[in-house]
């Protein structure tokens, strides 16, 4: 496994992170996806958020990436939609027949984390501890 660090920490931060087109239009095809992500790759340096993972539907994204502990994550996201709708709308002049009253990006998306172990190994994990001392 490998960890990410700091000056002060050791880490692994990965989420999977999807957000939807406002009233789910079906606009997105592969040259405004590939759009969105050069967006999202230029944005998220600045917040210490490297991507992994990138794919689209016709009506939503799934992006997985990597964060830092000091990464605040929901001013990235909302960076990001601003910057990504501002961009989508100007440079595909087209897409703004098929927004609702041009608003791109749905105001909610969905942020989860993720890892190698579920949280249920990880709450046996912590419950185990200092039962090998015990038993002794």
């Amino acid at each position: 496994m490998n960890l990410d660090t700091n000056n002060h920490s050791v880490f692994l931060l990965n989420y999977h992170l999807i957000m939807c087109i406002k009233y789910r239009n079906k606009v997105i095809d592969n040259p405004i996806s590939n759009r969105l992500k050069e967006i999202f790759e230029y944005i998220a340096p600045n917040y210490h958020i490297e991507l992994e993972e990138w794919n689209h539907d016709l009506d939503h994204v799934h992006i997985l990436f990597r964060g830092q502990p000091n990464t605040e994550i929901s001013k990235f996201i909302n960076a990001y939609k601003s910057a990504s709708s501002r961009l989508i709308k100007k440079e595909f002049p087209m897409i703004r027949k098929s927004l609702w009253k041009e608003m791109f990006w749905s105001q909610s998306y969905c942020l989860l984390t993720t890892g190698g172990a579920t949280v249920e190994i990880v709450r046996e994990y912590i419950q185990s501890q200092g039962e090998k001392r015990k038993s002794k």
